[in-house]
């Protein structure tokens, strides 16, 4: 796993009747659900995963852009270095080159559960199918609306669980919770 870098998000709770009963809120990697605290924001200073080098970048964001992070949760992400695309081949991808990369790792972080992406533009996460379309009515899910391991979320690529969900290809990746003042 590559380190991917950061988002804020306003976690959504599970819809009622959405998915199965065990989850409480959704801590998918897409903004589909779970909203980018960047949604509404123009802004060009992600770096080469479409994600942001450090906590400190995104409070300045917000702070440039009038937007309030109270309530959001922090995350970094981490990503399998190979993509999923159809005909089950894997295929290494790089980080946009015209952006800078140089993230900043966490001293602390919580493995919250392992996220499958879809980034048909090749750049941004578009849609987490798991949550999005609603695969964890049919595929064990955590809390969180996410997998339980890399093992399991690279499997369930290889056996077909996500092919028609969404357009692919498809990326693994790590979802850890981390504290705005991270030590």
């Amino acid at each position: 796993m590559i380190p991917a870098g950061y988002m804020a998000k306003w976690i959504m709770n599970s819809p009622e009747g959405y998915l199965n009963i065990d989850i409480v809120d959704i801590y998918s990697v897409s903004s589909c659900m779970s909203k980018n605290f960047d949604h509404d924001i123009d802004t060009w200073e992600y770096n080469g995963y479409w994600f942001f080098d450090s906590p400190q970048i995104i409070q300045e964001i917000a702070k440039e852009n009038a937007v309030d992070l109270t309530g959001t949760r922090l995350f970094y992400y981490e990503m399998y270095n190979l993509e999923f695309h159809e005909g089950n081949v894997w295929k290494h991808f790089e980080p946009e080159a015209s952006f800078t990369t140089d993230i900043e790792k966490p001293g602390l972080k919580n493995l919250e559960g392992y996220d499958i992406a879809t980034f048909s533009l090749g750049n941004h996460a578009e849609c987490s199918p798991l949550s999005c379309n609603g695969l964890a009515k049919n595929i064990p899910a955590n809390k969180h609306c996410l997998l339980s391991s890399f093992d399991n979320a690279h499997q369930l690529l290889e056996d077909g669980k996500f092919k028609n969900s969404e357009p692919g290809p498809y990326r693994i990746l790590a979802v850890y919770s981390v504290s705005w003042l991270n030590d």
